[in-house]
């Protein structure tokens, strides 16, 4: 059986987006829900969810362990998981970390881009590692079972959270580096140190990770996670989109700038294309899993690796990794 999760989006939602998931068989989506929010902030947006789920209980629900993934495909619906890009939701107080993971959140990744009190963002120009708060909050990530992403932190912050952890890590959202060298991207030696601690990392499909952008073919996404699989091992692998799908502009300034700077940041944009690029063709919404599946067994992977590269392999760090530390 071939579980559909994919492990990273922050679209614009709506009833549209809820019904073309279960268009695609999507079982479970980690949604972002805060990037910069402090923690009142971060549960207000909790508060949102729980309308959406109270509207749509026959499409949507609130998932929290690996069951709720298995439920999700039994009852025909799609299980939300709730992760941070930021660490700011937990503020300056280690004892949020407890309180957050008890509200449903499942992910939070030590920095955005930037500096943080926990790690280095991967726009830095210096990385210096994990912080003396963020060997902390590691720990008490482990504790409850809040998984430690690092999809964009520098990468000596992400190989000592990946050796200072004693649960394994995630990158929820990037590709190779040496495919398409874009900032976020991760090189081979960062990829190593998450995996084989037991680590995931999910492939984006945001045009900036993509080698073309725009352009990009499903036979190059493929060959890339091909790549991977030969270097890694493919159970270390899944998706992870960073679909944005239907975000006015507005947002990924925010998401960029948040409230950190009173000038304008293009990030992986520019000048001249500051808001979100256009998606690939063959994947615009969720409704377009298929054509990555298809792509996957046409570049050689059996019925098992793709399972497993389509969401098994989430699946399995879920049932390990959600609940508190044994």
């Amino acid at each position: 059986m071939t579980n559909r999760i994919d492990c990273l989006q922050y679209a614009n939602w709506s009833e549209k987006i809820f019904r073309q998931m279960r268009e695609g068989g999507v079982d479970a989506v980690h949604a972002t829900i805060a990037y910069h929010e402090n923690f009142r902030e971060t549960v207000l947006n909790i508060e949102a969810w729980n309308r959406w789920f109270e509207r749509f209980p026959e499409l949507i629900f609130h998932g929290c362990t690996g069951d709720d993934v298995r439920k999700a495909r039994e009852t025909g619906r799609t299980a939300i998981f709730f992760g941070f890009q930021n660490p700011s939701p937990i503020e300056d107080d280690i004892g949020l970390v407890e309180i957050l993971h008890s509200l449903g959140a499942r992910f939070m990744q030590l920095s955005y881009n930037n500096q943080s009190l926990l790690a280095t963002g991967c726009y830095e120009t210096e990385d210096p590692g994990s912080t003396r708060m963020g060997r902390q909050v590691i720990k008490e990530m482990n504790r409850v079972g809040l998984v430690v992403d690092m999809s964009h932190s520098a990468d000596r912050s992400t190989i000592e959270a990946a050796d200072i952890s004693e649960r394994p890590i995630t990158i929820t959202h990037a590709n190779l580096h040496a495919w398409h060298p874009a900032r976020r991207n991760k090189r081979d030696d960062v990829v190593r140190a998450v995996v084989e601690k037991g680590g995931m990392m999910g492939f984006s499909l945001y045009p900036h990770h993509l080698q073309s952008g725009t352009d990009c073919t499903v036979e190059s996404f493929c060959e890339m996670v091909a790549r991977a699989a030969e270097l890694f091992g493919s159970e270390h692998f899944g998706i992870g989109s960073d679909l944005c799908q239907d975000q006015p502009d507005s947002v990924v300034e925010w998401m960029r700038t948040g409230r950190w700077t009173k000038e304008v940041d293009y990030g992986e944009g520019s000048a001249a294309a500051p808001g979100f690029p256009p998606q690939p063709h063959w994947f615009r919404d969720n409704r377009d899993f298929g054509n990555i599946e298809a792509g996957l067994r046409a570049i050689g992977f059996d019925n098992a690796e793709v399972a497993g590269l389509m969401g098994n392999n989430w699946l399995a760090f879920y049932d390990a990794n959600f609940g508190p530390a044994p």
